[in-house]
């Protein structure tokens, strides 16, 4: 069941993703910034699968130092999650999270925030949700675009950026 929920919220979060347009959004073109912030990620996300290599089917917890979530998920996996969960989901790239150069650090307090998030994403959604009558989408589900929209502050954020 919990596979099928996982499978579920990362499905909803390519639709959330893909079907999300920052330019509409915006009214400003950041295809230019958001090219930058791809080839970004999918650098260092080719730094960390050259030293997983042949260890991308092990589970994440064997593979990697100081993880606190995802445990038993294949390490491959941890990875998409990273790029499209939270890195997308934030218009962030893996430095603001991480030592780039230590990723098992927790010197970011970014890092800290992002599990305290996922923990209340996971009450919303295993907890809160289910309590809701009268929704029109079952399993209703949240997740870090729901919020966030491409942007390190919850877009229904009303202080000044």
């Amino acid at each position: 069941m919990r596979k099928i929920f996982v499978l579920a919220a990362l499905a909803m979060l390519v639709i959330a993703f893909t079907s999300f347009d920052s330019k509409q959004a915006t009214g400003t073109n950041t295809t230019a910034f958001n090219d930058s912030l791809d080839k970004d990620r999918a650098k260092y996300i080719a730094i960390v699968l050259e030293k997983i290599k042949g260890k991308e089917n092990l589970p994440v917890d064997s593979v990697f130092k100081n993880l606190k979530m995802f445990k038993g998920m294949p390490a491959n996996r941890l990875l998409a999650i990273m790029n499209i969960g939270y890195s997308k989901s934030l218009g962030v790239s893996c430095g603001h999270c991480h030592n780039t150069d230590d990723f098992a650090s927790d010197e970011k307090k970014q890092k800290e925030i992002t599990r305290q998030m996922a923990a209340m994403n996971k009450e919303i959604n295993n907890n809160l949700l289910k309590n809701i009558t009268g929704l029109q989408s079952s399993p209703a589900v949240i997740n870090c675009t729901t919020c966030h929209r491409g942007q390190i502050k919850p877009a229904l954020d009303l202080e000044k950026k």
